[in-house]
């Protein structure tokens, strides 16, 4: 166990990082690069996800194990899909064989895909026999995880007669599923969204492209943690834009009622600490941006700030539960917290255990989402080299802005 033992931060927390590009948009680019070459992609983000893409789209093995990275596994499942002539066996890790994959597995059965599961029926490992899909046509619950509904997206453009994405439901993870179009359109893709069908045209070749990947708002949620929590801070992050395709850059808005100012400089981030006591409890619905969810509820039990949030039944498949691991560790802290299946309830809290050590359950955003704490407490965080999965630099950024 790598156990990080983190002192209690003494001064204000001032300076400037450069956090790679989205792992977000860097997946999602790198797929659309295997159908159109002549796209160039910058900014790429160092992530071991996006590692792990690049190397299974240019792999020559008959089994690619993608570890823990589950927008991998929908992406390569869709892509793998439509790959004429090849034959893959995708598997992962023990946890990532107990992550649901049949509702995407279903949808490319349907447009004609050949995948067959190896051991659980509805999960890794599949084998999947690339071939040409000539239907045109998916239905899929809204509700759904939006990879699945972006996996058959990256792929539609490539089918003979482009594809109807038909949802049945009302649709959640609306910003990523917009990300994915936005990118579509980037490279002139055309498609349309008219209530609940999206219709994707399907296109042979695109123009030369070069597209600059945004830094990933998901890795910011760390700082507006830390800024918040840590008064007279001030932090700059680049490279960062006001009209973000990310659905994380509710961060904006969602921090200033956690007391911090966010200022756009060109490129950067300025975050400064308002100094001002937040008394009001929050009420959120984090069903468009629910992986910012560890960070805020880590933060309110910082700030003594009661929380409801909403939205989260999408958590219960990620690298672990996480919202019993949230539960979990913040009571260990001195933290009294219910969940559903879908919320998590945060009560006000005056006491913040010291010198707690905090279980990370290989999930990159628990060990991220606790480190702010060490402002009021000092902390130890267990594996803390779990951070690799989407942001391999964090310890070092951390410590050059806190010490």
């Amino acid at each position: 166990m790598n156990l990080l033992k983190i002192d209690k931060i003494t001064k204000a927390v001032t300076g400037n990082i450069q956090i790679t590009g989205s792992k977000s948009e860097t997946n999602r680019l790198l797929v659309l690069q295997q159908f159109y070459p002549n796209l160039k992609i910058e900014n790429v983000s160092n992530s071991d996800d996006s590692k792990l893409m690049q190397k299974a789209l240019v792999s020559t093995s008959n089994e690619i194990n993608i570890g823990h990275a589950g927008t991998a596994m929908r992406f390569l499942t869709a892509y793998f899909s439509v790959k004429e002539n090849s034959e893959i066996v995708l598997t992962g890790s023990h946890r990532m064989k107990n992550r649901p994959i049949k509702i995407l597995v279903d949808a490319l059965k349907s447009l004609g895909a050949t995948i067959e599961y190896l051991e659980k029926e509805g999960f890794p490992p599949i084998k999947i026999s690339g071939k040409k899909l000539v239907k045109d046509v998916v239905e899929i619950d809204g509700n759904v995880s939006s990879q699945y509904i972006s996996a058959l997206l990256l792929i539609a453009p490539t089918l003979k007669n482009g594809l109807q994405l038909k949802f049945k439901g009302e649709v959640t993870s609306v910003p990523y599923i917009k990300m994915t179009l936005k990118l579509l359109d980037s490279v002139g893709i055309t498609h349309r969204w008219v209530g609940k069908t999206i219709t994707v045209s399907p296109k042979r070749k695109i123009s030369n492209k070069i597209i600059e990947v945004e830094s990933d708002w998901s890795s910011a949620s760390y700082y507006y943690s830390l800024c918040a929590l840590s008064p007279n801070s001030e932090i700059a992050l680049s490279n960062y834009r006001e009209n973000s395709l990310q659905g994380d850059s509710i961060l904006v808005t969602l921090y200033n009622r956690l007391g911090v100012e966010t200022i756009f400089e060109g490129n950067k981030l300025l975050l400064k600490n308002k100094n001002t006591l937040i008394n009001r409890g929050l009420n959120l619905n984090l069903k468009s941006a629910p992986d910012i969810a560890q960070t805020i509820a880590v933060t309110c039990f910082g700030l003594g700030v009661e929380c409801n949030i909403k939205g989260l039944h999408t958590l219960k498949i990620k690298e672990t539960d996480r919202l019993v691991a949230l539960k979990n560790e913040l009571e260990k802290l001195g933290g009294e917290v219910e969940i559903t299946n879908e919320s998590l309830h945060l009560k006000r809290s005056g006491i913040i255990n010291e010198n707690i050590s905090v279980s990370t359950y290989d999930d990159h955003r628990m060990a991220m989402a606790f480190a702010p704490l060490a402002v009021i407490v000092p902390i130890k965080i267990e594996d803390a080299t779990v951070v690799s999965k989407s942001y391999p630099t964090f310890w070092g950024d951390f410590e050059k802005i806190t010490r």
